[in-house]
């Protein structure tokens, strides 16, 4: 795999449904080796997790890594907060934007670069009711505009 490869293990799809996504991040997060492997295998869920900044840190919370089933004894808790790889000028912009506009930070994705994990972080902002079902009616208008659009060009 090259060095500057992607590939995406799993990805947060309650997020964009739930959220405005503002910005998005690239963070390293710190594992070990079990929950390395595990991940390779595509064993993570992101639905439910969270991050959160204290004492300049910023962790993620909620994650489920699934336990390594070789791993035996060096397995660890598959919810444990993990401790998530920034700059401090990062952390320092994400404080203030946290505290002042009301953002939250939720994970999108996370996903092999080369050899590491990486995990993509979003500044978002909560969706209102009305909001999720404005985005349902636009997807639903295209899927019908592009079926219509379909049906057209067969006959």
């Amino acid at each position: 795999m090259p060095k500057d490869a992607i590939k995406i293990i799993a990805k947060n799809k309650k997020a964009t449904h739930d959220f405005f996504i503002i910005e998005t991040i690239e963070a390293g997060i710190e594992l070990f080796g079990t929950e390395v492997k595990s991940i390779r295998l595509g064993k993570v869920n992101l639905s439910d997790a969270y991050a959160s900044i204290s004492d300049s840190e910023v962790f993620i919370k909620g994650m489920n890594i699934s336990p390594y089933e070789q791993g035996n004894i060096f397995n660890r808790d598959p919810l444990r907060v993990r401790k998530l790889l920034l700059h401090k000028a990062q952390i320092r912009k994400l404080i203030g934007q946290i505290q002042q506009q009301g953002f939250a930070l939720i994970p999108t994705s996370i996903y092999l670069k080369g050899s590491l994990v990486k995990i993509s972080l979003a500044l978002a902002k909560g969706k209102k009711l009305y909001d999720k079902r404005n985005d349902m009616a636009e997807r639903d208008s295209k899927r019908n505009m592009d079926r219509a659009f379909k049906e057209h060009n067969q006959h």
